[in-house]
């Protein structure tokens, strides 16, 4: 009930603008102890003292919350907070409107959901940014908060929130974040491996009847590819699905990053390519939605069985 209720608010609503957002609160904790912290000597020790305090913190503080409060709706207001689907597509929805109206727009739209430096992209490269981030933040976003909430209850897909805020703002490769943010990179690459691929494989069942077996081929092939052990997963799917090209050089804070490409066809994409995967990433959530519930209702079966034994 609690899942229902938070993955149907955030249908409704998405991210609310206007509410305090625990994410935001994270980011801000994230910064502070970056400032102060990473400075000086021992950066790689200091960074992983604050990445694994905060993430036990966090897990610890929200199981305490439950507890106490020990109502169903804290647990369905915590997992709307950790649920970012509507929001995403949303935002990926503006980048191309936006860039209908101006590249400069366009550059501007997609400058809020992705960390590459965006400035001198082309029409092309904006929405192949904004659908690169589509994909990846399916599994960050939706299928991953959903996979740890059926691992670790509520607690640890809060927990999960702050280790994908962790690498979201100091897990780069970059000089000022290689030391400092390198366990929290590493925690997070772990926390992502099976969500990842999952959400692969969420991503491509309904295509199956379609393009046959060929997309397993196609996302193994190229999801081993990109510079992270995750994130080519998604990213593979859908540009198998579009039969389209991600990946490619860009800039990062200055520095330049030679990614990969994944896939070979580099065609225009449109706004119906935004449309189709869009409706993948709906289907991949409603899947993962029944596949949590299901879990839910095993495992609660077998707690009861248990129960049964135990007291005859």
């Amino acid at each position: 009930m609690a899942l229902l209720i938070g993955w149907v608010l955030d249908l409704l609503f998405g991210d609310p603008q206007r509410l305090p957002h625990p994410v935001v609160w994270f980011g801000k904790a994230i910064a502070f102890c970056e400032h102060r912290f990473n400075r000086g000597s021992h950066r790689k020790l200091k960074g992983a003292v604050i990445a694994i305090g905060l993430i036990v913190g966090i897990f610890i503080l929200t199981s305490f919350l439950i507890s106490s409060c020990s109502h169903f709706l804290i647990s369905a207001v915590l997992i709307f907070y950790c649920l970012a689907g509507t929001t995403l597509i949303r935002e990926v929805r503006q980048v191309f409107l936006a860039l209908d109206r101006s590249l400069e727009e366009g550059r501007a739209q997609v400058a809020r959901i992705v960390g590459r430096d965006t400035s001198d992209l082309s029409a092309q490269e904006v929405r192949t940014a904004a659908l690169e981030t589509l994909a990846e933040n399916l599994s960050d976003g939706v299928i991953a908060p959903l996979f740890w909430l059926a691992a670790l209850g509520v607690p640890g897909m809060v927990a999960y929130k702050m280790v994908n805020t962790l690498d979201s703002m100091i897990g780069y490769k970059t000089e000022r974040y290689k030391d400092f943010g390198c366990l929290a990179a590493r925690i997070d690459d772990v926390a992502n491996y099976i969500p990842a691929r999952l959400t692969a494989l969420l991503m491509i069942l309904p295509s199956l009847f379609t393009f046959h077996f060929s997309l397993f081929n196609f996302v193994l092939k190229y999801g081993r590819k990109h510079a992270s052990p995750n994130s080519g997963y998604p990213e593979a799917a859908l540009a198998g699905i579009l039969n389209c090209r991600f990946g490619g050089p860009h800039y990062y804070f200055g520095e330049l990053f030679d990614k990969p490409f994944i896939g070979e066809n580099d065609r225009e994409l449109t706004t119906a390519d935004m449309r189709k995967a869009v409706r993948v990433n709906r289907m991949a959530e409603v899947l993962a939605i029944i596949l949590v519930i299901a879990v839910g209702i095993i495992t609660n079966s077998m707690n009861v069985q248990c129960s049964m034994f135990n007291v005859q």
